[in-house]
C-alpha cells in the first residue's frame, strides 16, 4: 500500500503496524479492491451453515493461506485477520484485490493510515458528500501517478417485476376481458387491493384499512384505466452489496494459459476473448428475493409465470449460447466443485459477479496495459420462471479526483502524485485533472456521436418522441424508484423491500435513472480532462494530446443486454446498467462484461479509447479487413424512391466511362424499386423488366465492370404491404399490446419480431434471394434496430432487446455468407460488430449543411444534413478499421443541392481523411467537371485512418476541427544504398537510417491490428492504422485537416509541435506528442526534428510556405483563416536544404500516395507518377539553390514541362533553394506516363 498523505494519521499507522507487518506486499500496486463489509452478516460459515448469528464468516477459498500458486497471495480468513469477532461496528477492509499481477483474497484490516492510502494516498474530493466511506470496491491504476480512481457503492442492483406484467395485454387476456377490468377498475395483477402510487397495499395495515385504502384506489384506477393509460407495473429493486458476499474464489492466471477463442476459466486463469488471460476473482452473492434458482415462494403454473405467448410452452426455440458456455452452478461451493447442493449441504446462492484484470504482460510493448489495466467483470443470474428483469446496474460508481503537483508554466513535475500538506510547497502549486468533457455514443448508425463539454445539454434530436424515439433509444433504463408502485398481498410480493434498502446501504444521495441523469450514452463513455489548465496564453485549439487522464466506461458487447452509462452533470457520479426491460428469467441471464479503465495522460499516444475499441473489436471477432474498400454509386440522393432501370442503367455506364478517374467498385440500387417495403419480390410494374428484373438489372452492372449492390430493409415492413396484412403477429407490439413505434422516417412503419422463427425464415429466404437469385454481391441493410423495438409483445419473452438484435444479424449472415459485402444502416453499433464489413456511422447526408425548414435547425439527431453527417464520420473514426469499414455516407456533388463549394470540399476532405468507404449519389450526367474534379483529388482512399486530435476536447458540439495522418516511406534499403552508393534511392545511405524515414517499419503493411492481449499488445507508438508508407526517398510528413465549422469566418490557431512527425526515439524517450514542447532541441535528429524549420503545403489552395524551426522553439501555433464550413488540408514536412525533396500535390490529398518513385543524385531528379487513373494538375519541388540550375531542364512523359517558380526560401545559414510547380498530365493508359525529370 501507499504512505499516507496525512501526518494526522501516524499515530493510527504506527498502531496497526503489527497487522501490516503480518501481511504481505500489495501485488504490484493495488488495481481493484472488493471492500470488507462492515459488520458480521448471516452467510455460509466453515461449518456450510448460517445460523442467523451474525456470527459467520465469509468464505474464501483458499483457506488459511498455505496453498499458494504462482501469481496468487492467498491471505487468512476473514475472521482471523481482521479479529472482528462479533463487533458490529469494527471491521472495515478489503476482502479482495486484483492487480496485473495476481489476485488474492480476505486481506487483513485497514490502518488509519492504509485508509487513505485506500483513497489514493492523496488528499481526495469525492462528489458531493465524502462517498469514500462508504464503497463496495474501489479500482484505480496501479502505479503512481493516478490521479483518478474510481469507487461503486454497490456490487449490484437489480430491477424485477412479476413475470406475468412482462407480457403486453394482448396476451395476458381478451379484449372483453381487458374493457371490464377497465370499466371495474381492478388491478390486473390479482395480488392486492389496489396499486394505488402512494403504494398503500405495500405497506400493510390492518385488513379494514387496506380495504379502505383498496377502494379508494380501485376508483382511482377504474378513472385511470378509463383514460386509456397502461397497466400499473409492480417493480422491486434489490441492491447487493458486500455484506451479501457468500464466498469469493480466486481465479489464477498463468504464463503458459492459451487462448480458446472463447471466454473460458481454467486453471490457467480466465480468458476473456479480446482481452486475454486474466486474473479473477468469482464472487457468489447470498440468494435476495428474485435471484434464488429455487423461485421465491409461492407456487404457480410455469407457462403463465414465463410471460409465454398463449399456446406456446415446451416447444419454444431453445435459446442459443453465443459463448458456449455451461450454465453456471447454482449452489456455492458445492457446484462449483462439481458437486451438488444436497450432497454437501450447501445452500443456494444469488448471482455470481466475475471481476477480471489482464496479466501483465511480460514484455515493455505492453507497459500501458501493465499501467493502465482495465477492470472487466460480468454477473451471471440463476432461473426464475416467476419473474422478469428489468435492470441491472452493474456499477454505482464515483469518480475521485487527487491533487498533483505542477510546476509554474503548468506542466507536471516530475513528482508526479504529490501530498499537499508538505510544508515546502506551497497550495497554488497543486491541482486537480477534472473532467472538462464527456463522450457519448449513439444507440446505432443515425444517433448523435460526440464530445459534450461538462455542464452543457447533450444534444438531442429536435423532434417528438414519436418521430424520433425508436431512432435514438437503446437500453432502456427501468428501476424502482420515482412513482413506480409495490404490490402487496401476494406470497412472493409481500416483502418489505424498505428494509433491504436500509440494510445495504445506499452510498449515494440519490440514484442516477432516466429522470434524473445528465447524460446518457449507449454502450460506452469516456470521459476525460483537458489538465488543470490550458499551458498556452492564446486562444489555440485544446488537444486530446495535451490533457490529462480518461475513464472509459461501458461494456464490450451489446449481444445479452443494451447497456447505457448515465452520468451526472458534474461528470463525477455514473451509473452503469444493462438493460433487460422485462425478461422473464426462465433460463440462466448473464450480461456481457463490462469495461471499465482509467487511462492517465502519459499512457496513450493519441487516442485515448484505443485500448477498450481493440478490445471490443477482438471480442466481437471484428470483420475489420476481410474485404476491400468500396467506391461506388448509389441512388439515393438524386432518386430516392424514384428509381426504374433506365435510369440506373445510364449512371452505371457513367460510371463505367468515368472508371479511368475513379475507380469505381460499386453500383449500388437503393429504396424504391418494390411496391411496399416486405414485399420485396412484388416490383413496381413498369419500372423494370417483367420477367426477372432484378437479375436482369444485376447482371447489367456487372457488365459495367462493377459489383452490383441493392438495397434491403429485412426486418421492417409497410402498413399497407402484404405481408402486414397476412401476418400481424409477426410484428413487434409494445407493452400496451398495440404495435411498436419505429418512429418516423418520412412515414411509419412496422418492425418484424426476430424472436419469432417464422420471422427468421422469412428474413434468411430474402436475403439468400438477394445474393443467390438476384445475384448481388453487396448488400446495404437499412432500419435493423426494426427487429428489436421496445416493448414485450414478442414471441420470446426470455430474450432481451440486444439478443433479438443479435439472432436477427446472425441470421442475416448465414444467409448472404462471408464472401457478400454487407453494410450495415440504422443498425445498433454494438450489435453490429463481427456481423457486418462495412457500417453507417452517421445520419444521412443531405442538401444542406443542417436541416432545412420545415424541419428544425438545430436538431443534433437523426434528420439529414451535412453536418450530421461530419461529426459523426469524425466522432466515429476510431472505429473505422477496427470494427469495420466506416461508411460515412455518399458525398453529393451535383449542383441540385444548397451545398457551397466550401461545404462539399469539406465533405470530401472528411471522407479521405478519415479513410472509410467513398460513394457518390448524384445524377452523374449532371455533375460538373469542377466537382467532380473534387472527387478525383481524393480518389483512391488509402485504407488509413486519421486520429481526431480535439475529439475528447472539442467545443464545437461534438465536431473536431483537427484530423491527422502520418505518411512515411517504406523502410527498405537496396543494396546500392547499403553499399553507401548516394545515386538511388534518396541519397547518401545514412540518411535513409534517419528517424524521420523509417517513422515504423510496419507502415508498409498498411493493415489493422485487431485486437490485443498480453504479450501482443496494441503499441501506443505505433501508428499503422493512421500511417500510410510512400515511396523511398520522400521522407516522413504529417497529414493534416483543419476545418472551421462555424457559421462565420474564424482564424483557427492549432500547436505546431502537433503538426510535426516526431521519431520514434522521441516517443519513447518522452512518452507522447504532447512532451514535444519540453524537448531538448539541441539534440534534435536532422530532418526530423530539424534545425531547417518545415515545408508546409495546402493542398486545396495549393500554396506552399517554409516554416522556420523557430517556430516550434518558441512553440507558437499554426494560424489560418478559414472561411464558414471550409476544411484546408496541410501536409508538413522536415526541410532538408541539402538535397531535393517533393513537397507535394493537387493531384492526389496525401501529396505522396500518387508518387511510384523519387530519387534523385548530384545533377538530376526522377519521378515517377503512378499512371493507373487519369490526372492534371501539378507537382511540387523544393530544390537546393546549384550552379546551372536556372538553366534546368524539366520534361514531363519526355516533352518539355511547364514549370513556375512559386517561392524561393532562405533556409537556414546560407541555404537557398527554390520550390518548381511543374504541371503535368496522365492519361492514364501510356506506359510512360507519369514520368518527370529535372536536370541541370
Amino acid at each position: 500500500m501507499e504512505a499516507s498523505a496525512s501526518t494526522s494519521a501516524t499515530t493510527a499507522a504506527e498502531a496497526g503496524a503489527e497487522a501490516t507487518r503480518t501481511s504481505p506486499p500489495p501485488l504490484g500496486g493495488w488495481t481493484f479492491r472488493l471492500n470488507f463489509p462492515a459488520w458480521p452478516v448471516d452467510v455460509v460459515g466453515d461449518d456450510g451453515a448460517g445460523d442467523g448469528s451474525g456470527s459467520g464468516d465469509v468464505d474464501v477459498d483458499g483457506g488459511d493461506g498455505e496453498d499458494d500458486v504462482e501469481g496468487v497471495e492467498l491471505l487468512p480468513k476473514a475472521k482471523e485477520a481482521t479479529g472482528r469477532g462479533g463487533d458490529r461496528g469494527g471491521g472495515g477492509g478489503c476482502l479482495a484485490e486484483l492487480s496485473p499481477r495476481g489476485a488474492r483474497a480476505a486481506a487483513p484490516a485497514p490502518t488509519a493510515a492504509d485508509g487513505a492510502a485506500a483513497d489514493g494516498g492523496v488528499s481526495s474530493r469525492s462528489p458531493r458528500k465524502d462517498r469514500s466511506k462508504k464503497w463496495s470496491w474501489s479500482y484505480s491504476s496501479p502505479s503512481p501517478p493516478s490521479r483518478w480512481h474510481v469507487t461503486s457503492g454497490r456490487l449490484l442492483s437489480a430491477t424485477y417485476r412479476p413475470a406475468r406484467e412482462a407480457r403486453p395485454a394482448h396476451t395476458n387476456i381478451s379484449a372483453k376481458r381487458e374493457c371490464w377490468h377497465r370499466s371495474v377498475g381492478r388491478c390486473l395483477c390479482g395480488e392486492c387491493s389496489g396499486c394505488g402510487s402512494d403504494g398503500d397495499a405495500a405497506a400493510g395495515g390492518s385488513r379494514g384499512a387496506r380495504g379502505r385504502r383498496g377502494g379508494r384506489n380501485r376508483w382511482k384506477e377504474a378513472k385511470r384505466r378509463m383514460s386509456g393509460a397502461p397497466n400499473p407495473i409492480h417493480r422491486v429493486q434489490v441492491d447487493y452489496n458486500v455484506e451479501d458476499v457468500l464466498h469469493v474464489e480466486p481465479i489464477v492466471a498463468s504464463s503458459s494459459a492459451s487462448s480458446s477463442g472463447l471466454d473460458s476459466a481454467s486453471e490457467g486463469g480466465l480468458w476473456i476473448r479480446g482481452v486475454g488471460n486474466c486474473h479473477a476473482l468469482r464472487i457468489y452473492l447470498r440468494p435476495k428475493f428474485g435471484s434464488s434458482a429455487s423461485g421465491s415462494g409461492g407456487g404457480g403454473d410455469d407457462k403463465e409465470e414465463s410471460g409465454l405467448v398463449e399456446g406456446d410452452s415446451s416447444d419454444l426455440p431453445p435459446m442459443e449460447k453465443w459463448d458456449n458456455l455451461p450454465s453456471p452452478p447454482w449452489t456455492a461451493q458445492g457446484n462449483a466443485r462439481g458437486g451438488s447442493s444436497e450432497t454437501n449441504g450447501t445452500k443456494p446462492h444469488g448471482p455470481i459477479i466475475t471481476f477480471a484484470i489482464p496479466r501483465a504482460p511480460d514484455d515493455e510493448k505492453g507497459s500501458a496495459l501493465r499501467d493502465c489495466p482495465p477492470l472487466l467483470w460480468k454477473v451471471d443470474h440463476p432461473p426464475n420462471p416467476h419473474v422478469a428483469i428489468d435492470s441491472w446496474m452493474l456499477m454505482d460508481g464515483a469518480l475521485h479526483l487527487h491533487q498533483h503537483k505542477t510546476d509554474d508554466d503548468g506542466v507536471d513535475g516530475a513528482g508526479g502524485v504529490q501530498d499537499p500538506s508538505d510544508s515546502m510547497a506551497s497550495s497554488s502549486s497543486y491541482d486537480y485533472d477534472t473532467p472538462t468533457n464527456v463522450y457519448i455514443h449513439g444507440y446505432q448508425s443515425w444517433s448523435f456521436s460526440g464530445s459534450v463539454v461538462q455542464g452543457e445539454a447533450q444534444p438531442k434530436s429536435a423532434m417528438p418522441d414519436v418521430f424520433s424515439a425508436a431512432f435514438n433509444r437503446g437500453g432502456v433504463v427501468l428501476t424502482g424508484n420515482g412513482d413506480q408502485t409495490y404490490c402487496g398481498g401476494g406470497d412472493r410480493w409481500s416483502e418489505n423491500m424498505a428494509s433491504q434498502h436500509d440494510e445495504g446501504g445506499d452510498a449515494y444521495d440519490e440514484e442516477l435513472d432516466e429522470s434524473t441523469a445528465f447524460y446518457k450514452s449507449d454502450m460506452f463513455a469516456c470521459v476525460s480532462s483537458n489538465g488543470a489548465a490550458s499551458p498556452y496564453d492564446d486562444e489555440r485549439i485544446l488537444l486530446d494530446e495535451e490533457g490529462g487522464p480518461a475513464l472509459i466506461v461501458g461494456f464490450l458487447s451489446q449481444r445479452q443486454q443494451y447497456g447505457v452509462v448515465l452520468l451526472d452533470k458534474d461528470l463525477r457520479h455514473f451509473n452503469l446498467y444493462a438493460c433487460h426491460e422485462g425478461v422473464v428469467a426462465k433460463r440462466s441471464v448473464a450480461s456481457d462484461w463490462a469495461y471499465c479503465q482509467i487511462v492517465d495522460g502519459q499512457c496513450y499516444d493519441e487516442e485515448a479509447m484505443v485500448y477498450y475499441v481493440h478490445a471490443a473489436a477482438d471480442h466481437n471477432e471484428a470483420r475489420a479487413m476481410e474485404k476491400g474498400l468500396t467506391c461506388g454509386w448509389c441512388s439515393w440522393y438524386h432518386y430516392y424512391a424514384d428509381i426504374d432501370h433506365d435510369s440506373l442503367s445510364k449512371n452505371a455506364h457513367i460510371l463505367e466511362k468515368n472508371k479511368s478517374s475513379i475507380g469505381f467498385n460499386v453500383c449500388l440500387v437503393d429504396d424504391g424499386y418494390m411496391t411496399a417495403w416486405g414485399d420485396w419480390t412484388s416490383l413496381k410494374p413498369g419500372k423494370f423488366v417483367k420477367d426477372g428484373g432484378m437479375r436482369v438489372l444485376a447482371d447489367a452492372i456487372r457488365s459495367k465492370g462493377m459489383k452490383p449492390g441493392v438495397w434491403l430493409a429485412p426486418f421492417a415492413c409497410d402498413k399497407s404491404s402484404k405481408l402486414a396484412k397476412d401476418h400481424p403477429d409477426w410484428i413487434i407490439r409494445n407493452d400496451r399490446g398495440r404495435y411498436a413505434n419505429s418512429a418516423n422516417c418520412g412515414k411509419f412503419f412496422y418492425g418484424l419480431d426476430a424472436t419469432n422463427p417464422a420471422v427468421r425464415k422469412y428474413v434468411f429466404d430474402a436475403i439468400r434471394r438477394a445474393v443467390d437469385e438476384w445475384g448481388f454481391e453487396v448488400l446495404k441493410l437499412d432500419f435493423l434496430y426494426a427487429s428489436c423495438l421496445q416493448g414485450n409483445g414478442k414471441y420470446d419473452a426470455t430474450m432481451s432487446r440486444a439478443e433479438a438484435m443479435h439472432l436477427g444479424l446472425r441470421t442475416i449472415r448465414a444467409a448472404a455468407g462471408d464472401d457478400t459485402f454487407i453494410i450495415g444502416c440504422g443498425c445498433p453499433i454494438g450489435s453490429a460488430i463481427g456481423f457486418v464489413d462495412g457500417m453507417r456511422v452517421s445520419c444521412d447526408t443531405g442538401p444542406t449543411f443542417v436541416p432545412e425548414f420545415p424541419l428544425p435547425h438545430w436538431d443534433n439527431g437523426t434528420l439529414p444534413a451535412l453536418r450530421g453527417m461530419l461529426r459523426n464520420t469524425m466522432s466515429r473514426a476510431p472505429f473505422g478499421h477496427r470494427w469495420w469499414h466506416n461508411d460515412p455516407d455518399c458525398i453529393l456533388l451535383g449542383d441540385s443541392t444548397k451545398l457551397t463549394d466550401n461545404e462539399v470540399v469539406s465533405a470530401a476532405s472528411i471522407v479521405a481523411m478519415t479513410g472509410g468507404m467513398f460513394l457518390l449519389s448524384d445524377d452523374m450526367e449532371k455533375v460538373s467537371q469542377a466537382r467532380l474534379t473534387v472527387a478525383k483529388r481524393i480518389f483512391p482512399l488509402t485504407g488509413v485512418t486519421a486520429v481526431p486530435l480535439d475529439l475528447h476536447s472539442t467545443i464545437n458540439g461534438g465536431m473536431p476541427s483537427i484530423l491527422r495522418l502520418w505518411c512515411a516511406e517504406k523502410a527498405t534499403l537496396t543494396n546500392e544504398a547499403e553499399e553507401g552508393e548516394v545515386d538511388n534511392i534518396g541519397g547518401e545511405a545514412s540518411e535513409m537510417m534517419n528517424p524521420g524515414k523509417i517513422l515504423h517499419e510496419q507502415a508498409s503493411k498498411i493493415e489493422c491490428e485487431v485486437g490485443y492481449s498480453p504479450g501482443n499488445n496494441v503499441d501506443p507508438y505505433s501508428r499503422e492504422r493512421s500511417c500510410f508508407p510512400v515511396a523511398p526517398g520522400l521522407g516522413s510528413w504529417t497529414v493534416v485537416s483543419l476545418s472551421n465549422w462555424m457559421d462565420g469566418t474564424a482564424k483557427l490557431s492549432v500547436s505546431f509541435a502537433a503538426l510535426v512527425s516526431h521519431s520514434i526515439e522521441d516517443f519513447v524517450a518522452m512518452g507522447a506528442p504532447r512532451s514535444v514542447r519540453s524537448l531538448d532541441t539541441g539534440d534534435s535528429t536532422p530532418g526530423e526534428m530539424s534545425e531547417y524549420g518545415f515545408h508546409v503545403f495546402s493542398f486545396w489552395a495549393s500554396e506552399y510556405v517554409w516554416i522556420p524551426h523557430q517556430t516550434l522553439v518558441e512553440n507558437n501555433p499554426l494560424r489560418k483563416q478559414l472561411e464558414p464550413h471550409e476544411t484546408e488540408i496541410f501536409h508538413i514536412k522536415p526541410a532538408n536544404p541539402t538535397r531535393p525533396q517533393y513537397i507535394g500535390s493537387d493531384l492526389h490529398f496525401s501529396c505522396g500516395f500518387e508518387v511510384k518513385s523519387f530519387d534523385w543524385g548530384d545533377r538530376h531528379v526522377n519521378i515517377a507518377l503512378k499512371n493507373d487513373y487519369k490526372k492534371e494538375g501539378s507537382i511540387f519541388v523544393y530544390l537546393p539553390e546549384r550552379k546551372g540550375l536556372d538553366k534546368a531542364d524539366v520534361a514531363v512523359n519526355g516533352n518539355p514541362g511547364i514549370v513556375e517558380i512559386v517561392a524561393r526560401p532562405s533556409i537556414g545559414d546560407g541555404h537557398d533553394g527554390r520550390v518548381m510547380r511543374i504541371h503535368v498530365e496522365m492519361q492514364g493508359s501510356a506506359t510512360d506516363d507519369g514520368i518527370i525529370t529535372i536536370r541541370w
